[in-house]
């Protein structure tokens, strides 16, 4: 019996990692992730401590740099990064700051001193983004000197050079480009930029970020002087359901009867609005993006407040089933700032917090504060308490429906051939290859039966004019059996846009086709009917149109005979001209038939053959241009309507049927 040799492993096998690589080589470890999303992470890290010196009171300007090489800069005027020599530690801070992971001043937050409610909680971020760049420059003006330093892939060039200097302001400039060797990905979007300025503006009221870019040559400026609520007034606008209102408490506890007690500070503003709608919440400035302990405390604040209120006015229904946060949240503007002197994150990249006492003591003050605005607005909550149970009515009868048409639509999954009136299938099950025509029509799907090739094009018609999707609800829609046999033989589901964006089941992967393509005749009525399909697609599948699926097929308006009884076809009139100068007299022109009344080989040249045919794909631009004008010829725009007839009726007055 043969025993094979096996791999040493013994105490000389084990290694660990120098700080560096900790990050270079795991960046998924310290940012998330080794994609965008990580490298995004460098940028929040060092606005971060930036927006520490101010919130402490040094400095009311934060200033950020976006070059066109990827590179970032952030500029304060805090106090500016200590650097010098540090005795207790027995080495540089500035080694300490950007070369040790969890080094740094930020961790004895809760007895008073520096950085009570610090996002750079971890002492992390400056060294690991330092650890993550391609070089990082360093410049800081304190103590009457000019400090620079120079890191390249991780690594410090040139110590610490120091210059006395007279200076207009403290503070730190640090210039950083992300480095390609650890991030798959450095070009963050100008917007991540705009939107993470724009946040710290929201919760760190008074202070000012600007924001440079190189790329457009623009400047942005972030400014709110009373912070979360000047935010939520912004975002309710004109036309709010009630009035904003703002909490405020200080207060202190623990997470648990063995653990350090911490000071906590809540802020709360919201306002009711039916057209605008946010959730934001954000800890010691951090924009969090999972919520965690403020998201359950507003849930489970709001709900029962609401409930109780509801219930006592008898507004319920007889065994109706209670409102939810997601009634609520669907007309609800809320943003939540919170800031606590220690704090429990999911991880490093801070999305989500966990403290039970920030939850416990949000829940219970959230509470007694919404039982007193409600009861001193009486008015305000009515309206509150009417939209709520509309919403939640609404999407209750949403799901309902949902599941209805879930059904319908499942029955024609597994055969549908026989279950779609004259729906004619074609043979090839390559989805790649099978295109979908939808005609106008019985007599339009003779001809195109016979003049397609039915290896891979399949044909269903539709029987009269689809319903106006843009005038009917749900319900209605998918009572109609034109849309159901179309929606089953599309196979992909629906994309239901509400609020209750759960009630959606669609899913491209089981779309059965690779081209959708209206075909109807070149005359007003097949015109609507091809805006009335486009309409319903847009409405009930927008992905097919977004994804490139979605076809109209181009129908001649002419057919010209010439002496040799040779065909051409034209399908404007600059093209008939054009074929009608070639021929020079002895020749026959008739304006096209419908469809119906096309003969199959016409129908192949003209409407099927992928070689000769014309396809017009619609793309996205033109599917809301499609919706907007569908909107105002044929939806509720009464007054833009007669204003459009008012300016352009004149031009298609002569092809109108009125005398």
């Amino acid at each position: 019996m043969t025993i094979e040799k096996q791999h040493n492993y013994g105490n000389d096998s084990l290694s660990t990692l120098e700080e560096k690589d900790k990050v270079r080589l795991r960046p998924g470890v310290i940012f998330g992730s080794d994609g965008i999303e990580g490298c995004r992470h460098t940028l929040v890290e060092i606005v971060a401590n930036a927006r520490d010196e101010a919130q402490e009171g040094f400095g009311n300007l934060i200033e950020v740099f976006r070059y066109k090489d990827h590179s970032i800069e952030v500029r304060d005027k805090g106090r500016g990064i200590p650097l010098e020599y540090n005795q207790k530690e027995q080495k540089y801070n500035w080694e300490i700051v950007f070369m040790i992971l969890y080094g740094g001043g930020k961790y004895n937050n809760n007895s008073g001193s520096n950085y009570q409610y610090s996002i750079g909680l971890n002492g992390l971020g400056t060294a690991a983004t330092q650890f993550a760049s391609e070089y990082m420059d360093v410049e800081v003006y304190r103590d009457g000197h000019k400090y620079e330093l120079r890191f390249e892939k991780g690594e410090n060039v040139g110590g610490l050079i120091s210059e006395r200097c007279e200076y207009e302001h403290t503070g730190s400039m640090i210039k950083w480009k992300p480095d390609l060797e650890v991030f798959n990905d450095i070009d963050i979007p100008l917007t991540f930029f705009q939107d993470t300025l724009k946040r710290q503006a929201i919760v760190n009221k008074g202070i000012t970020f600007k924001l440079y870019d190189e790329e457009t040559d623009e400047t942005f400026v972030y400014y709110y002087e009373d912070g979360i609520i000047d935010y939520v007034k912004e975002v309710s606008g004109e036309k709010a359901l009630t009035e904003p209102q703002y909490f405020e408490l200080e207060t202190k506890g623990r997470d648990r009867e063995d653990k350090e007690e911490y000071k906590l500070k809540i802020q709360v503003a919201f306002a009711f609005n039916n057209e605008n709608t946010i959730l934001e919440y954000y800890h010691n400035s951090s924009y969090l993006e999972y919520g965690g302990s403020p998201d359950k405390a507003v849930d489970s604040a709001f709900s029962s407040t609401l409930h109780s209120f509801i219930k006592d006015k008898n507004k319920y229904n007889k065994n109706e089933k209670r409102v939810t946060f997601t009634d609520i949240r669907d007309s609800l503007i809320l943003v939540t700032n919170t800031y606590s002197t220690i704090t429990s994150y999911e991880n490093q990249t801070k999305k989500a917090i966990t403290n039970k006492f920030i939850q416990e003591a949000m829940t219970s003050f959230l509470k007694e504060k919404l039982e007193i605005y409600f009861i001193e607005n009486q008015s305000e909550l009515d309206r509150i308490i009417d939209q709520v149970l509309i919403n939640k009515r609404s999407r209750e009868k949403a799901e309902l429906t949902r599941i209805d048409l879930k059904k319908k639509l499942s029955k024609g999954v597994d055969n549908f051939t026989n279950k779609v009136k004259k729906f004619v299938d074609c043979r090839s099950k390559d989805v790649s290859r099978r295109e979908l025509f939808i005609v106008e029509g019985d007599s339009a799907l003779g001809s195109t039966k016979m003049g397609r090739d039915a290896e891979f094009q399949a044909i269903i018609p539709v029987r009269g004019k689809p319903l106006n999707c843009l005038k009917s609800d749900y319900a209605k829609i998918f009572k109609n059996d034109i849309i159901v046999d179309l929606l089953k033989v599309l196979g992909c589901g629906v994309e239901i846009k509400s609020k209750h964006n759960d009630l959606s089941f669609f899913d491209i992967e089981k779309l059965n086709w690779n081209k959708v393509i209206i075909c109807t005749d070149a005359d007003v009525d097949g015109f609507q009917i091809r805006t009335l399909i486009l309409t319903m697609l847009y409405v009930l599948t927008p992905t097919l149109i977004e994804k490139g699926y979605v076809y109209i097929a181009e129908s001649p308006l002419y057919e010209i005979t010439d002496s040799k009884d040779n065909s051409y076809f034209a399908y404007s009139d600059t093209e008939k001209n054009k074929i009608l100068k070639k021929l020079k007299g002895n020749y026959k022109i008739q304006r096209s038939k419908g469809l119906g009344e096309n003969e199959p080989e016409m129908m192949w040249q003209t409407t099927m053959n992928p070689e000769t045919r014309r396809l017009i794909k619609v793309t996205p631009t033109e599917a809301q241009a499609t919706k907007d004008a569908f909107e105002l010829f044929l939806g509720d725009n009464l007054a833009g309507r007669k204003e459009f007839i008012a300016e352009f009726g004149y031009k298609y007055i002569e092809e109108s049927d009125v005398v």
